[in-house]
C-alpha cells in the first residue's frame, strides 16, 4: 500500500528555545520505497535540523533558536509497502507493562480486573477496545494536555490520546505490554496527527484504535513510546513556543481498506 502524508506547522519561539519535532514517518525495514522532504525556515531562511533516532524507527528533529523566531515547517513523504515486524525485545515487554505518566495502570488495576475478569490474550485486547469505545465520547478540546487515563475514565470523554491512554492502562493492569503510537491516519476526520494503542499479544504488536475513526491497516507510524509524553509532535527543551498553524494530510492510494475492529492488525 502506498501512503502519501504531510504536515505544515507555523509557530513562534522566544529567545533561547530548543525544540524537538516528531513529524517524520518512521524509517523501518520492509518498505519498497520511502521518499520524503523536510523543509524548515526561520525568518525566511532555511535551516537544517539535527536528526535524533528514537526507538521503533522514530526520528526527532531538533532545532535551537538563540533569538525569537517565526518558524515554518513543511514535511512530505510517500511510503510504499509494509514494514517488517520488529524482533521481540524482552526489555520492551517489561517497560511497556509498567505504569507511566499518562497510563496509570496501577490506579486503574481494580477497574480492569472488575471489568475484564479472567480474560487474556486477543479476547482481552478486543474487550478493552470495545469497552473504551463504548464508554468514552470523542469530544474535540474536551481534555487537557495533562490528563491521564484516570481523568479520562472519570470524565468519560476525550480525544484520541485519551482513548489510547485508557486502553493502554487497562491492558497493562492485566500484564499485557501496551504502548502509544503516533501515526498518520488516512481517512481520519477531522484530519490531524492521530494516537493509537499497540498491544503485544500472540507474539507480535497489534494496533488498537478505540476511537474507530480510521482504518488501522492504512496507518503509518511516526513514533511510539510509553505514552504521549514520549510521542508529542512538538515539544520544547528550554524556552517557549506558540503554535500558530497546523495542517496534516494523509492519503492511501487506491482508497481506504475495510476496517474490522475485531481483527488483529499490525501497524505497517
Amino acid at each position: 500500500m502506498q501512503r502519501s502524508v504531510g504536515a505544515h506547522l507555523a509557530f513562534t519561539t522566544t529567545a533561547r528555545t530548543k525544540l524537538a519535532m516528531a513529524v517524520a514517518a518512521a524509517r523501518l525495514p520492509g518498505y519498497t520505497s520511502f521518499e520524503e522532504e523536510l523543509v524548515v525556515t526561520a525568518q525566511g531562511e532555511r535551516l537544517e535540523p539535527r536528526e535524533l533516532l528514537d526507538g521503533h524507527g522514530g526520528r526527532f528533529h531538533v532545532l535551537e533558536f538563540p533569538e525569537p523566531a517565526e518558524v515554518e515547517v513543511t514535511y512530505r513523504a510517500t511510503v510504499d509497502g509494509t514494514a517488517e515486524p520488529a524482533p521481540m525485545d524482552e526489555m520492551e515487554l517489561i517497560r511497556y507493562v509498567r505504569p507511566s505518566r499518562y497510563a496509570e495502570s496501577d490506579r486503574i488495576l481494580p477497574t480492569s480486573y472488575a471489568q475484564f475478569g479472567s480474560l487474556g490474550g486477543p479476547e482481552l485486547v478486543q474487550a478493552v477496545r470495545d469497552w473504551v469505545h463504548g464508554q468514552l465520547a470523542y469530544v474535540s478540546g474536551s481534555s487537557r494536555g495533562t490528563d491521564g487515563a484516570v481523568e479520562t475514565l472519570l470524565h468519560r470523554r476525550g480525544v484520541c490520546r485519551d482513548f489510547a491512554h485508557l486502553a493502554i492502562a487497562l491492558l497493562r493492569a492485566k500484564d499485557v505490554p501496551a504502548r502509544l503510537a503516533a501515526v498518520y491516519a488516512p481517512g481520519l476526520k477531522p484530519m490531524d496527527f492521530h494516537a493509537v494503542a499497540e498491544a503485544y499479544v500472540d507474539g507480535a504488536w497489534h494496533v488498537i484504535d478505540p476511537t474507530g475513526l480510521a482504518p488501522r491497516a492504512a496507518m503509518l507510524r511516526i513514533t511510539a513510546g510509553r505514552d504521549s509524553s514520549d510521542t508529542a509532535f512538538l515539544s520544547t527543551v528550554g524556552g517557549r513556543l506558540t503554535l500558530r498553524r497546523l495542517t496534516v494530510t494523509a492519503e492511501a492510494e487506491g482508497g481506504l481498506p475495510a476496517e474490522d475492529p475485531h481483527a488483529l492488525v499490525r501497524l505497517g
